[in-house]
């Protein structure tokens, strides 16, 4: 009888060791790549966006930002609410529907300083039709979508 309550104290001990260490793995937060690893800065003051690389990050509410250079690693840094994305980076025109697609780093605008991403060229047609009308909608629907998953939209 002896012998169980050992085997059965070592067996809870055990137990209970590996649900801490399944519960630290679960804490532990997982680096997500914004704008597919796009210079977020590059948007506003480039003809065209530029990859960044893993020598300028910066993290900002959970996501890695990747930049081109020092410099705009520090702007970003100075002000990080100017240059993320709209709607999380999700598509602008799939917002103003209520809907999340994946935003395309590639098919971009900047509109008043706001960088707004759509899901393709085809979508983003249909999104320049009424820009104005398109984020005044979007941003009336994204408090009621931002923490749903596209899936449940």
């Amino acid at each position: 009888m002896k012998h169980i309550k050992s085997l059965f104290a070592l067996l809870l001990v055990t137990s209970l060791s590996l649900a801490s260490i399944s519960v630290n793995a679960a804490s532990n937060t997982n680096s997500v790549t914004g704008v597919n690893g796009y210079d977020l800065v590059s948007y506003h003051n480039a003809k065209k966006p530029l990859r960044g690389n893993g020598n300028y990050l910066a993290d900002h509410d959970g996501v890695t930002y990747l930049f081109a250079n020092a410099d705009n690693q520090k702007t970003f840094e100075a002000n990080p609410a100017k240059y993320v994305p709209a709607y999380g980076g999700y598509c602008a025109f799939g917002a103003s529907v209520g809907k999340k697609f994946v935003g395309d780093p590639e098919v971009w605008r900047v509109v008043d300083g706001r960088l707004y991403l759509n899901l393709d060229t085809g979508i983003q047609t249909e999104w320049l039709k009424d820009v104005p009308g398109r984020i005044e909608t979007a941003n009336a629907n994204w408090p009621k979508i931002k923490n749903k998953a596209p899936s449940e939209l």
